[in-house]
């Protein structure tokens, strides 16, 4: 048997591939074109924790926690040529599909980043669906990592998968509609369109896994050797908030919050989401799911100003003196938004465990502080500013 883990370089993808490798003696296969490497250093950025070639990390995966069942292939999986052959050869029992351009700063920058993300993140859940289909594997279980960034900032609890729709005093269930606020997050939203569709036409079984804003340096498998490191981004561009202001407060740099900085936002740590996620792909085949099931891969909502307030907290633990300044938001949104996420099932996927907020800044700052030279030679891409192209 063998399980597709697209995005394997990435990080989530990278300790996803880990995790599973480490829970089945099925084969893992990781599939990625680098793309995301290329992406960091066109904003004139680099990861704070060293990253690995690949063949390194396999080389450690296998020396330092045993595994011999992960083997790496190279592609573009928007070549459909690519998709068709790596699904005829391999023939899947299960896809995890975390390969995406998943910055929505990003996909913001212009026109032609925005056509990229969206051609990028459709062509290839496209091509895998569709490829299931075509070469007779629709009872591989489809497993995508879309985004929480879905549903908007609506002024009423989210729900774990559809909504109710009323009119004429008829109601009926129908999939959340696209509220998604930017051209990555509207990507997703169209995945996660395109996956429904696929389950109707092709019956192929789906757990769309939306997934929070996530945090956290690495897991239980990453910390065995430095060569097993994921990814850890900061700029302002592919850092998510809480990387980037650990990032500042390592660097003494001030905590850019902006403006009110009340609106809640729906986070995870990273161990809590790979842990979903190895659940999903390695459950016994017996009771592999037929239908298409909405996972909110969320533990917590927690607000911008608190996020920055508790890193600030923690920092005294590691003689940092940060501070939090507030400056005008570059964004269009509600800063004092509430946000109420419905989250039953995917807390039912990992047994209500999860990693709390204070500990996973702890151990990020922990990390950090030994990356200091590498994020102050860099600071000046915390916030936007001229791309290095």
């Amino acid at each position: 048997m063998t399980i597709i883990v697209t995005g394997a370089d990435g990080y989530i993808g990278w300790p996803t591939a880990l995790r599973i490798a480490d829970r089945t003696e099925d084969r893992v296969l990781l599939v990625d074109n680098f793309a995301r490497r290329e992406w960091v250093s066109e904003v004139g950025s680099v990861s704070a924790t060293p990253v690995a070639a690949i063949e390194e990390r396999l080389e450690a995966a296998r020396e330092e926690i045993g595994l011999h069942n992960l083997s790496f292939h190279e592609g573009d999986l928007t070549d459909r040529d690519f998709v068709l052959e790596l699904l005829e050869v391999h023939k899947p029992d299960a896809i995890v599909h975390t390969a995406a351009q998943p910055s929505a700063p990003y996909s913001q920058i212009n026109g032609e980043r925005a056509n990229y993300t969206q051609h990028n993140n459709l062509q290839a859940t496209r091509n895998l669906l569709f490829g299931l289909e075509e070469t007779d594997q629709t009872d591989t279980h489809f497993i995508e990592t879309t985004t929480t960034g879905v549903y908007g900032a609506p002024e009423f609890p989210i729900p774990e998968g559809g909504a109710v729709m009323e009119n004429q005093g008829e109601r009926d269930e129908v999939p959340f509609p696209a509220m998604a606020g930017s051209w990555y997050h509207l990507s997703k939203s169209h995945d996660a369109a395109n996956m429904r569709l696929a389950h109707d036409q092709f019956d192929v079984p789906i757990s769309d896994v939306r997934t929070a804003i996530t945090y956290g340096t690495g897991t239980e498998e990453t910390r065995a050797d430095d060569r097993l490191a994921t990814r850890f981004d900061f700029d302002y561009y592919f850092g998510v908030v809480a990387h980037r202001f650990c990032a500042q407060a390592v660097a003494g740099y001030p905590m850019t919050v902006y403006g009110k900085g009340e609106q809640r936002k729906p986070f995870i740590a990273l161990e809590d989401a790979v842990e979903g996620l190895a659940r999903l792909a390695t459950g016994d085949p017996d009771d592999r799911p037929d239908d298409h099931v909405v996972y909110n891969q969320v533990t917590r909502a927690i607000s911008i100003v608190e996020i920055a307030e508790t890193i600030a907290d923690v920092s005294g633990e590691f003689d940092l003196d940060v501070d939090v300044e507030h400056f005008e938001n570059p964004r269009d949104e509600d800063e004092t938004h509430k946000m109420e996420i419905e989250n039953d099932r995917y807390a039912a996927l990992i047994d209500g465990q999860s990693t709390t907020y204070e500990e996973g800044v702890r151990e990020i700052l922990a990390d950090l502080v030994e990356q200091e030279e590498t994020i102050t030679a860099h600071e000046d891409r915390f916030l936007p500013g001229v791309l290095t192209e």
